[in-house]
């Protein structure tokens, strides 16, 4: 105890110089705490409304006509529809007995023609009136924040009577254990928690470290003299850490406070695609303890290693003796990290991916904190490698002393550049986090396939919506009839039904095609149906409007159409059967596995009017969208946001650190500066010994973190299971960022020099 208030009556005591030290070191742990407490603020944001969500979640609410619920007391039917890249959720409510609870964020449920909605589809419903198809009925109310998972969530509660829901299922309550739809699925959330640890948490332990040990050389100087006055070798390290402690400890309060009011004010303006409630972002006692507890811990033990010299080796602090070159061993992190990404890389560029994804989990997570730690532990090696060879061939004087002092002094590169060297091998691996999720599944084509099943659909209702305004073309999909207990029909195919100008609305390219006469349509570059040929028969069950049923039994025909379109799965199989609709009995259509399929352009104004309109028709209809997963892209919009956070946190950390250990390292060089301005050196030559000192380092680690950040991407992405293994779009992006940092570090460096000369400072403590 007596050492710690020796170190806090030092800290307040020692001079202007010192406090305002102590000041930077707690603003510096401010930023750092700030920017910690936002990453373990994520997981428990989208936490919160994923427990909305499942707070709110129908029993039984599927829409595909089974009952999970036994004992159920009305119907519901849940429809979720893209409303362009975000989902539009729609809970259809039945319920005639009222003793059901209603959901929270709302008092009672609707009636049939009343709607509640969110209050971003109340002002939705202003400007886009055909939203009203896919809303039947009259608002009554506005579900409050409790029933929403954020506050520009589309949701809304549909009254409807039974007749109508016929599809739905059997309600029970509202409100089960896990939502149907997280924010981000838990595999994916795993992904962004490993990724955001690397672009944030790894130069945050950096730059927290930089912070903590700000002047290191004059205070190793004071700490020497308090060592050789008397003081024991642990009482010195106390000394030292109780300065770092203390400023930790205020930059900790002041981190959580700026965290406050950045939480107050974001959650209210919102991130692209991304929006919270304020209490959604409060800080759990897991986040406050790590904080005001492990900021602290850290610093104390950053500040005890950072006095062990002084401690250990009094006299050599005080007349400023070489520092020991740094040891080899500092590669050995980067070896086996090295060995697994290139283990990978070639696996993918052999064509042998591994299939076993539990064993990557590990081997990769693992690979690239190896790299990163090895990244950071190789610059002061290569540094002062490199250093030395320059410094043997140069002519230069300028380049000679810039050169010499970092092959005295290693480890300043190490804490200059590792900050900005780290981003730069950060952003390779988020940029390997983005192609793996554009993967997803997601509508490239120009043409966009609305599929339904025409079960319970009246023929009246299906040519409704073959009329919708958008729709460029329709046809009806089906399979032939199979019984399952017979060995003659166990076989099936698949037909179209529809004219020749149908298919030609629907398809890019239909040649050879007869109106009124069947074929089998071929589709180049796809494998035929193996049971598609030429003479064999295959029976279809028909029914009309009155509900009889009938079978036709179709032949396969030898003739031959040339078909393919524009969607991303194609409409027709190849070895279907195109059957006209004339060749069918009047008034009959298919009964089994029969969906109706429309064609629109994929524009997205188009679509939603298209959507919008098969709501008029029918608003509780299941319509599937080829290649939009609104969900999913949701979830896409969602993690690319938070990454874009992660990226600029890391961004402003990487900043930060490189700011204030160049400006510390300067500053600790003034002697030597002053003493080589009075032998004569000019200021120039000084400005270009410090961009020097600076350039060298930090262009060897840029250059290796692009390098190795680019085969660790290619690695994570032939783990990932996806079909890119190798993208180059990032490159140029990556060196001109590079570039860029040694630009603005070379910049930064100019000014630390300094015009006024002290002579004084070559012989101040």
């Amino acid at each position: 105890m007596k050492e710690l208030l020796l170190g806090l009556r030092l800290l307040m005591g020692s001079g202007r110089g010192n406090r305002a030290r102590f000041l930077l070191m707690a603003a510096g742990s401010a930023i750092g705490v700030c920017c910690l407490a936002v990453m373990l603020a994520i997981p428990g944001i989208l936490s919160a409304q994923d427990a909305r969500k499942a707070a709110r979640e129908p029993d039984c609410s599927n829409g595909l006509g089974s009952c999970i619920s036994e004992s159920g007391r009305g119907l519901a039917l849940t429809r979720v529809d893209p409303y362009g890249n975000e989902p539009l959720t729609r809970i259809f409510v039945a319920v005639g007995d009222r003793s059901i609870t209603p959901p929270p964020g709302l008092s009672e449920l609707p009636e049939p023609g009343q709607v509640i909605v969110s209050p971003r589809l109340h002002d939705l419903l202003r400007v886009d009136t055909g939203l009203a198809h896919l809303l039947p009925g009259r608002e009554t109310g506005v579900i409050s924040s409790e029933g929403l998972s954020n506050p520009d969530e589309l949701y809304a509660y549909v009254g409807s009577s039974r007749e109508v829901l016929k599809a739905g299922g059997h309600l029970s309550k509202f409100g089960q254990a896990e939502t149907r739809f997280p924010t981000v699925e838990p595999s994916t959330l795993d992904i962004l928690r490993f990724t955001l640890a690397g672009v944030v948490l790894l130069p945050l332990a950096v730059f927290l470290s930089v912070c903590a040990r700000l002047s290191a050389a004059s205070r190793m100087r004071r700490l020497a003299a308090l060592r050789l006055l008397g003081l024991s070798r642990k009482g010195t390290q106390r000394v030292a850490a109780a300065e770092t402690v203390a400023a930790a400890l205020l930059g900790a309060v002041l981190g959580l406070g700026a965290y406050w009011g950045v939480n107050q004010m974001v959650s209210r303006v919102g991130l692209p695609g991304f929006k919270w409630y304020p209490s959604d972002g409060a800080l759990s006692g897991s986040t406050f303890l790590v904080c005001l507890v492990g900021c602290p811990a850290l610093a104390w033990f950053v500040g005890r290693a950072g006095a062990k010299k002084a401690a250990a080796n009094p006299l050599a602090v005080r007349r400023s003796a070489v520092e020991k070159p740094p040891r080899l061993w500092g590669l050995l992190p980067l070896v086996p990290g090295m060995g697994i990404v290139i283990g990978y890389c070639v696996a993918g560029a052999t064509g042998h991916a591994p299939s076993e994804t539990s064993l990557s989990a590990i081997l990769m997570p693992l690979a690239v904190v190896l790299v990163g730690a090895g990244l950071v532990l190789t610059l002061p090696i290569l540094s002062r490698v490199l250093a030395r060879k320059v410094a043997r061939v140069t002519s230069s004087l300028s380049l000679g002393l810039a050169m010499r002092r970092n092959e005295m002094e290693s480890g300043g590169a190490l804490r200059v550049a590792t900050g900005l060297v780290l981003l730069v091998y950060a952003a390779s691996l988020t940029q390997g986090v983005l192609i793996e999720l554009d993967q997803v599944s997601k509508n490239t084509s120009p043409v966009q396939l609305y599929t339904m099943t025409l079960d319970g659909v009246a023929p009246k209702t299906e040519q409704a919506m073959n009329e919708v305004s958008g729709v460029r073309g329709h046809a009806v999909l089906a399979s032939s009839w199979t019984d399952p207990n017979s060995e003659k029909w166990s076989e099936s195919i698949s037909a179209v039904i529809a004219t020749c100008d149908q298919l030609h609305r629907m398809a890019s390219v239909v040649e050879s095609c007869v109106e009124g006469r069947s074929a089998r349509i071929m589709i180049p570059g796809y494998s035929n149906n193996e049971f598609s040929k030429a003479g064999r028969r295959f029976p279809f069950q028909l029914q009309n409007a009155e509900g009889k049923r009938r079978f036709v039994t179709v032949q396969v025909p030898a003739r031959t159409i040339r078909y393919h379109d524009d969607t991303a799965t194609q409409l027709a199989s190849s070895g279907a059967v195109l059957i006209p609709p004339s060749a069918l009995p009047a008034g009959f259509r298919p009964q089994t596995r029969a969906t109706l399929a429309l064609i629109s352009s994929s524009d997205p104004d188009t679509v939603r009017s298209v959507l919008e309109g098969i709501a008029g028709v029918d608003p509780t209809i299941e319509v599937e969208l080829d290649g939009v997963d609104a969900a999913a892209l949701q979830q896409i919009t969602v993690i690319k946001t938070l990454l874009a956070v992660g990226m600029i946190l890391g961004l402003i950390i990487g900043v930060a650190a490189y700011l204030v250990a160049a400006t510390d390292r300067a500053v600790e060089r003034r002697p030597q500066v002053t003493a080589l301005t009075l032998l004569g050196a000019r200021p120039r030559t000084l400005q270009a010994v410090q961009v020097a000192q600076v350039v060298l380092p930090l262009t060897v680690g840029l250059v290796l973190a692009v390098v190795i950040g680019k085969m660790a991407e290619s690695s994570y992405l032939v783990t990932g299971g996806g079909a890119v293994f190798w993208d180059g779009d990032g490159v140029p992006l990556l060196l001109g960022a590079a570039v860029g940092v040694v630009v603005v570090a070379a910049l930064g460096s100019l000014p630390l020099v300094g015009r006024r000369i002290d002579p004084e400072l070559i012989r101040r403590d």
